[in-house]
C-alpha cells in the first residue's frame, strides 16, 4: 500500500500537473451555476488540489475535504475545512452538500459501491457529482492500474461506460467526456 500519509509534500507540489487544461475547463463549467455559498465536498481529496482548482473557478462556495491520510490533508489551503475519513464512512449528516468532487480518488476506494451510497446520502436532493479519473480501457490507463496494483492499492479503475452504469444504478443522471486516456463525469441525482 502506498504510504500516502507521508507523501503530502510530493502531491502538494506535483499533483496539479496531472490535471489537463480541458478537465479544469470542464470543472469550471460544472461549478458555474453555483453562486450562493453552496457546500462542496472533495472526497479522497489528498492535499486538496481539486478543491484549489475549483476555488479558482468559483470562490463563493464552501469547500470541505475528506481523506484517510492526515499527512495529505495537512497541506490543504486554509479555505478548505478538512476531515480525516474514508469515502466509505463520511462523517456528515444526510443531505449536507450541494456538490461532491472526486479527483483521481475513486480508484483508491476500498469499496466504491459503499462510497457511492455515502455520496448519495450526503448529497442534497438534486446534488451534483464531478469525477476525474483514468480510463482503464486505454494503454495509459491500464499502465497506471498495473502500477497501482503493484503498490498494493485497490485500483478500482473503470471504463467510462461501466462507471456510467454503476452511477445510474445509484440514481444519478450521468454525462461523460473523454480526454484521451482520462475522462470526467458530471452527474446529478435524479
Amino acid at each position: 500500500m502506498m504510504p500516502f500519509n507521508y507523501l503530502g509534500f510530493v502531491f502538494k507540489h506535483f499533483g496539479s500537473l496531472i490535471y489537463p487544461k480541458e478537465v479544469l475547463e470542464e470543472l469550471c463549467i460544472f461549478l458555474k451555476p453555483f453562486s450562493h455559498q453552496e457546500s462542496v465536498l472533495d472526497v479522497g481529496a489528498g492535499t486538496g488540489v481539486l478543491s484549489e482548482f475549483a476555488y479558482k473557478c468559483n470562490n463563493k462556495l464552501k469547500y470541505v475535504a475528506v481523506d484517510p491520510a492526515e499527512g495529505m490533508l495537512k497541506f490543504a489551503l486554509p479555505f478548505i475545512e478538512t476531515y480525516v475519513a474514508s469515502a466509505e464512512k463520511l462523517p456528515f449528516k444526510d443531505d449536507s452538500f450541494d456538490v461532491v468532487l472526486m479527483g483521481e480518488s475513486l480508484h483508491h476506494f476500498y469499496n466504491p459501491s459503499i462510497a457511492f451510497q455515502e455520496v448519495k446520502r450526503v448529497l442534497k436532493k438534486d446534488g451534483k457529482l464531478f469525477i476525474y479519473d483514468f480510463d482503464v480501457s486505454t494503454f495509459q490507463g491500464k499502465s497506471i492500474c498495473m502500477m497501482e496494483k503493484l503498490f498494493g492499492e485497490p485500483a478500482h479503475f473503470y471504463k467510462p461506460s461501466t462507471l456510467k452504469e454503476i452511477l445510474e444504478e445509484h440514481g444519478f443522471c450521468v454525462h461523460i467526456v473523454n480526454h484521451k486516456w482520462r475522462y470526467t463525469v458530471s452527474a446529478s441525482l435524479s
